[in-house]
């Protein structure tokens, strides 16, 4: 990777705002259609507050309670401004992540600064068009505090998986490698118990934990890994399959022989995965590996895991890689390089797609469902990646000072 820019505090501020201006203006004026989720979905849901209809409490919510929070924020300006709200939002937000990252600007944060900064930018508008964004920004606060500010890094995990569930990766790894793990769960459960008793006493019901059946429900997405088989099916014009829009999840999906078996096996089958690799993390820490050597490709390895096995595949959802990348750019330095390309190739692939050329995707085109299938291989070559460190984790790495600086919940 180049070598990163001084670490100047100008340039690294000047550049986040720069990055954020260009894809915040891609959003708002470039082809295709990325804001369809905040300016239609996330609107729709914050003005049915008006009315009494609260997602999550008086309806089923396809998100976590939580995530209402950040969609009805952004409504405090009123209905007409409400993308630009939203964006300002993800924008202040993103500015809080980026200042715990780049203080102090020791050389390996400035660095993973400058990767978050490219990372964005190839990623394009969805890297700030969805409330993924504020749960990534989330993370990678919390992750970086759990070093010197291990309760409060949790607790801001535990908050973002109650906006969308995706954080609770790193959280599992928390629990298994940390000898405070213990803590760590029944914080967790605390806090857990407090959203869910807070929904009830407002009358929720069964709709506090109805994201959790909302997505099992789902069929298979056409930009989910497993989806390939049969995109390439129906670009080849294989009779029997085809994409359809789901008006319910506002969604394209795959039909054809054997995805309703595929779907229904999808979730337990990336359960499994995600036992699997938990297993693997435990082994290397009984072995004698230190807390700072396993959790970083840990949560990467539990985060990549829900992208390869995941029956939904939503271009957002690449973005949950820049809290595990972070981290092990800032433990680890250049030993972490090969998943930050990685990442950075996903993020280019993905923004091709979405949103610039989704039309042609969602004809199953074959050119964009080879350049869909290049981004889905990435992913598998990055679990690879992360579940070999676990596999066999370097002893040498532990002798390093800097990881005697970040892993003080051993």
């Amino acid at each position: 990777m180049p070598r990163p820019m001084p670490h100047r505090p100008v340039p690294l501020w000047g550049a986040f705002v720069l990055v954020h201006v260009i894809i915040v203006s891609l959003a708002l004026y470039g082809p295709g259609n990325s804001l369809g989720d905040i300016a239609v979905v996330y609107r729709g849901w914050a003005n049915g507050l008006r009315d009494g209809m609260i997602m999550g409490i008086t309806t089923p919510f396809v998100y976590p309670v939580l995530a209402m929070v950040p969609i009805a924020a952004a409504s405090l300006a009123g209905d007409a401004l409400y993308v630009y709200t939203w964006f300002a939002l993800v924008t202040v937000v993103d500015a809080v992540a980026f200042f715990v990252l780049v203080r102090g600007r020791r050389a390996r944060r400035v660095s993973a600064a400058w990767w978050w900064l490219g990372f964005q930018l190839l990623l394009g508008p969805i890297a700030l068009a969805r409330i993924d964004a504020i749960t990534v920004a989330m993370a990678i606060i919390g992750l970086l505090w759990l070093g010197s500010r291990p309760f409060w890094g949790t607790t801001l995990l535990v908050l973002a998986t109650w906006v969308k569930v995706w954080p609770a990766a790193v959280l599992a790894a928390l629990v298994v490698l940390s000898p405070k793990g213990w803590r760590m769960l029944l914080l967790a459960s605390g806090i857990s118990v407090a959203i869910v008793g807070l929904a009830l006493a407002l009358g929720s019901g069964a709709n506090v934990l109805s994201f959790i059946t909302a997505q099992t429900s789902r069929g298979i997405q056409i930009e989910s890994p497993v989806g390939g088989v049969w995109m390439w099916l129906t670009a080849l014009q294989v009779p029997g399959s085809s994409l359809y829009y789901d008006r319910d999840i506002l969604t394209f999906q795959v039909r054809g022989h054997g995805v309703v078996a595929a779907s229904r096996v999808m979730t337990p089958l990336m359960a499994a995965m995600v036992a699997i690799v938990v297993l693997l993390g435990a082994r290397a820490r009984r072995a004698g590996a230190a807390f700072a050597t396993v959790f970083p490709p840990l949560v990467l390895a539990l985060t990549v895991t829900l992208l390869v096995f995941n029956k939904v595949g939503s271009p957002q959802f690449i973005s949950w890689l820049a809290g595990a990348v972070i981290l092990g750019l800032v433990w680890h330095g250049s030993a972490w390089h090969t998943p930050a390309l990685l990442a950075i190739g996903m993020a280019a692939l993905t923004q091709l797609v979405y949103p610039y050329l989704y039309a042609w995707l969602i004809v199953a085109d074959p050119a964009l469902v080879l350049v869909l299938t290049v981004r889905n291989l990435l992913e598998i070559v990055l679990l690879g990646w992360a579940v070999r460190e676990l596999w066999s984790y370097d002893r040498r790495s532990e002798s390093s000072p800097a990881l005697e600086r970040v892993s003080p919940l051993d």
